[in-house]
């Protein structure tokens, strides 16, 4: 049975933003045949908020795991901008976060859990993906998450 995306992010008591508009000389998201790039997305909420500092060091892996939650919502933002109804997803097929954290922190994927843990709420096992987790010295505007997705789509 195929998961109504926009019903389970109202069971689970959740909003997308507007998908944010890119800052610089890129595209917010590419569709390439059957696959949907999607440009990073940092930890802005909806409301303009920005989750900032650095993991580890001015914010708690708990606070990173909202940061990492906050570009997931974004991504699929993105994602409803370039496809017009979330449920054309596919799978999810790779996430690559970033954490502005400091060299002596080490739980990267705890933080981008935040990401992954939601694509798999929302959509169900095709949330399910690959990924890495990377530990960066900044991120722009000083945000401390950013995630960047590739999905597979019809």
């Amino acid at each position: 049975m195929s998961v109504d995306v926009a019903t389970r992010l109202k069971e689970l008591g959740l909003e997308l933003p507007p998908a944010p508009n890119p800052v610089a000389n890129y595209v917010p998201f590419l569709l390439a045949g059957n696959l949907l790039f999607i440009s990073g997305q940092i930890s802005k909420t909806g409301d303009g908020r920005l989750i900032a500092g650095r993991v580890g060091d001015t914010l708690s892996v708990e606070d990173g795991v909202e940061a990492a939650k906050t570009c997931a919502l974004n991504l699929l933002a993105q994602a409803q901008a370039a496809l017009g109804n979330l449920d054309r997803i596919a799978q999810v097929l790779r996430l690559t976060g970033f954490v502005n954290a400091g060299p002596d922190f080490t739980d990267h994927p705890k933080v981008i859990n935040g990401a992954s843990d939601l694509m798999v709420a929302v959509l169900g096992d095709k949330g399910r993906h690959t990924r890495a987790a990377v530990g960066v010295s900044g991120l722009p505007v000083g945000a401390a998450v950013e995630v960047d997705a590739i999905f597979s789509v019809t």
